[in-house]
């Protein structure tokens, strides 16, 4: 009985369209598209010559490019609740963090410790939505729902946490064989799925996130959608019809893919007329593998490989904290008389900030009882004269709150420690506007620079363990 009431509500949108007045919804409908682990340069506009973009590279002509846009961690989970919340990860749940959950895990994001934008926008009369891949925790107490989403279909966890998979870092204790991927509607499971049924999960995605814009323009109501696309995390899976279509393998058919996507949904809107009123913001949550993994391959073929010939603008990718492949990733926003067309914003800006750009557009009151890192960027977003990032820095910080990097002004100072991507006994130091690969590190050339950067990485850890603002 479900499907056939949302079809008439399909059907009926779709032949009532004419007849909505979309200008009686005066607060902007924000629509946020969480790409899944695409790198920094995988789409055209950022530079990718083997994967073809067209519509997210339309967006980018439409609307403005943001160069150096920081997202909060270089894994999912803290990525995700640090933009839900505008709060680094370290910070989240009273100061426990949050870290990359998996099937077995019995944590997640605790509503009574957070505030999430989704239910700031509520109380503002807005109709929330999320269409895709959750991963802040999957039991019933953690899912959206609780956390201020009126619509939820979609998976908790990735794609690649099925039975199969054994966890090269250990993350199956006991030799638990974990179950198929769940597909949750609201919070119940409606389906497991195996392989073939997670292929076509991305095109069920797309369709219900525009059947969720229709219902929320025929409400008359203002409306912030979260679509979360799973295709270009591991394993590559797209619908039938449409692999091989990309010069970058599996991944580049993944990518491709969810740029159709993302061109069906820019279709609804341009259909409904509710262009002008509409944010559209494109970032990803974390960097891309750029590691080969032999179980990935032995699970899922052609689907779990990472070409490690493809060359990356930025180095090292996901699961690290240190070097920009890891947390600088592409960044496009489109608002049509608010974010001039055809510009770009070379500005320092954070997933966090979101969450303080999209209350404050909304109406909403920032929580004052807790620390909020998100700052407000919409003079940057209308790129507004002398308009200069809110960060007088930017931190890499792990979901435990160690802090691995430091952004500042044109500078990327590496800090100290033992770590996978490398053994540091002294800082690094790197000048990205002459080397935005990090190969050279320059840290004897300049030492004045690496003395006032490690006084800023000081003082941010402490700010950090006392529960206190960074930028001070």
């Amino acid at each position: 009985m479900r499907v056939k009431i949302k079809l008439f509500t399909l059907i009926v949108a779709t032949f009532f369209t004419p007849f909505i007045n979309a200008q009686e919804i005066t607060k902007p409908n924000i629509i946020h598209i969480i790409a899944d682990d695409v790198g920094y340069d995988d789409l055209g506009c950022f530079g990718a010559k083997d994967i073809n973009t067209p519509n997210l590279d339309q967006l980018a002509t439409d609307g403005m490019k943001f160069t150096n846009f920081y997202t909060p961690h270089g894994t999912c989970t803290p990525s995700r609740a640090s933009a839900l919340t505008g709060r680094y990860a370290s910070r989240v749940n009273n100061g426990t963090g949050l870290y990359v959950l998996f099937p077995h895990s019995t944590t997640g994001l605790e509503d009574e410790l957070e505030v999430s934008i989704t239910e700031l926008l509520k109380e503002q009369g807005y109709t929330t939505g999320l269409y895709g891949k959750w991963h802040l925790g999957h039991l019933p107490q953690y899912l959206p729902c609780v956390h201020g989403f009126d619509e939820f279909l979609g998976i908790p966890y990735p794609n690649d946490h099925g039975p199969e998979r054994i966890g090269n870092s250990g993350w199956r204790p006991n030799g638990i064989s974990d179950p198929q991927i769940p597909l949750i509607e609201q919070a119940q499971v409606i389906q497991r799925c195996d392989n073939n049924d997670l292929a076509e999960l991305p095109a069920l995605f797309t369709r219900e996130a525009c059947k969720f814009i229709y219902r929320s323009v025929q409400d008359k109501k203002p409306f912030y959608l979260q679509y979360a696309n799973i295709e270009t995390h591991t394993p590559y899976f797209v619908p039938r019809g449409f692999e091989g279509q990309s010069k970058a393998g599996a991944y580049g058919d993944a990518v491709e893919y969810l740029d159709r996507s993302v061109g069906i949904i820019l279709n609804t809107l341009k259909r409904l007329k509710i262009e002008d009123n509409t944010i559209i913001v494109f970032t990803s949550d974390n960097g891309p593998l750029v590691h080969r993994d032999e179980e990935l391959e032995n699970c899922y073929g052609k689907c779990g490989f990472t070409d490690e010939s493809r060359e990356h603008l930025l180095r090292e990718g996901k699961y690290q904290e240190r070097f920009d492949g890891g947390i600088r990733v592409s960044c496009i926003m489109k608002w049509p008389g608010n974010i001039p067309a055809s510009t770009q914003c070379d500005e320092m800006i954070t997933g966090m900030d979101l969450f303080t750009t999209f209350a404050d557009l909304a109406g909403a009151q920032i929580p004052t009882d807790r620390v909020i890192d998100g700052k407000d960027i919409q003079p940057l977003m209308k790129n507004e004269k002398g308009a200069k990032s809110p960060h007088k820095a930017v931190y890499g910080f792990t979901a435990t709150g160690r802090l691995m990097s430091v952004r500042y002004k044109n500078w990327k100072l590496i800090l100290p420690g033992k770590h996978w991507t490398g053994n540091f006994e002294t800082p690094q130091l790197y000048d990205l506007n002459n080397d935005q690969g990090e190969e050279t590190n320059v840290a004897d050339a300049h030492p004045k620079v690496v003395q006032e950067m490690t006084k800023l990485a000081d003082n941010a850890a402490a700010a950090m363990k006392n529960h206190q603002p960074l930028d001070q």
